[in-house]
């Protein structure tokens, strides 16, 4: 076939994909190897560049490393997986990617010191040399990223004391998880520890930059069951802690601001049933945050984000389920997270319970108005990572 017949072949497929109003893809084929917890970014040449962990396990398995791979805008198609980061001997986990409005590439993720969640050292990466057809950027400057959390110690005794006195559901479900996790961590001696309250704090979704030009840092502790926000205000060079975000076990913050410049953290429900997505406001630019409350949207202790759309309006992406995580869905609010009218799903249904599982979302809106989901897919044959692209009427019309 003529070279200018197959690159007008190439070129209507790619307008096939790019005028269709769902379209999704395998990144790279099944295999047994855990590959979970990616990020997306869109770069400024219209390529996305994605990342994950993978290996024989999480933080128990020495040999977990990041993957990235890059969809080539040209070609329409994903390269290979390669090598983003690795540190023998150690799991490095949970990678996130993040486009500042400078245009740097950063890269965040834990490492896993010993073998336990709360263990985690938080490293990252700037690069301004990322947009090549191939391989991982080019990183100009690397460092960690250690908090202080603010009034940890006072925060946690504030839940307790409310928990101890409170009557009710809330209080039952903040008692059985003070119970079941906070023994040695919330309600012990481990907030007013230094080395237990400054450890152990890392990402799992996008960070979210502020009009003052403020980085926030979405993280969370295993140990504690609290998010937190690490801060710069110094183009991520430095950073300091916010408050925590405490509640009756809300990790995995979410961040999105509204029209009046206050800030929603949408958090994973980490405590005992009915599990519920948890939620929490600032109102001065990140720094404290109310104590988390249950919203009405389901959830079955996995990770869910939320990001606001040029029109203004929001998109989650979450299990709309109370238990397993085999229905992944797609949803927008016209009115800020007051409601969700529209939902759709992107994988499975609430009513086909299975084995399978599709989780862990990572959620972008591209330059052109698509929004792109990548998410972790796992099921009987071995695991991946997903990639869907549409757009917000295709949610719209529903299932």
């Amino acid at each position: 076939m003529p070279m200018r017949t197959i690159l007008a072949c190439a070129l209507l497929a790619m307008s096939a994909i790019a005028a269709a109003p769902y379209s999704g893809e395998l990144i790279f084929p099944l295999e047994k190897w855990h590959n979970h917890s990616s990020s997306i970014a869109e770069l400024p040449n219209g390529d996305l560049l994605v990342c994950w962990f993978h290996g024989s396990g999480e933080r128990n398995a020495d040999d977990v490393l990041l993957r990235g791979a890059r969809w080539n805008h040209a070609t329409g198609a994903w390269s290979a997986p390669f090598l983003m980061a690795d540190t023998p001997g150690f799991p490095d986990t949970n990678p996130v990617l993040f486009l500042d409005a400078r245009k740097r590439l950063f890269l965040f993720w834990p490492l896993i010191i010993a073998h336990r969640w709360e263990t985690a050292l938080m490293k990252y990466r700037i690069s301004t040399d990322y947009q090549q057809p191939s391989g991982p950027p080019h990183w100009e400057f690397q460092d960690n990223i250690v908090l202080i959390p603010k009034n940890i110690e006072a925060k946690t005794k504030e839940l307790a004391t409310k928990a101890a006195a409170g009557t009710g559901p809330l209080a039952q479900r903040a008692t059985q998880l003070i119970t079941r996790l906070f023994v040695a961590w919330s309600n012990g001696a481990h907030s007013s520890d230094e080395y237990f309250s400054r450890l152990g704090w890392f990402t799992r979704t996008h960070p979210l930059q502020l009009p003052s030009g403020r980085i926030l840092v979405p993280m969370y502790s295993d140990g504690f069951s609290y998010g937190i926000m690490a801060i710069s205000d110094d183009d991520g060079y430095t950073w300091f802690a916010s408050e925590p975000i405490v509640g009756v076990g809300c990790i995995q913050p979410s961040v999105v601001r509204r029209k009046d410049g206050a800030l929603v953290a949408y958090l994973r429900d980490n405590g005992p049933p009915p599990k519920r997505a948890q939620i929490s406001l600032s109102k001065d630019d990140g720094v404290t945050w109310t104590q988390a409350r249950d919203t009405d949207i389901p959830n079955p202790g996995t990770s869910l984000e939320v990001i606001r759309l040029r029109n203004g309006d929001w998109l989650m992406v979450y299990n709309d389920i109370e238990q397993g995580r085999y229905s992944l869905a797609a949803a927008v609010s016209d009115d800020e997270g007051a409601t969700w009218k529209w939902k759709r799903h992107l994988d499975g249904r609430p009513s086909a319970a299975s084995a399978n599982a599709f989780h862990y979302p990572s959620v972008i809106q591209a330059a052109d108005g698509s929004l792109h989901v990548t998410y972790s897919y796992f099921v009987s044959g071995g695991k991946t990572i997903k990639h869907a692209r549409f757009i917000e009427d295709w949610v719209k019309a529903g299932d």
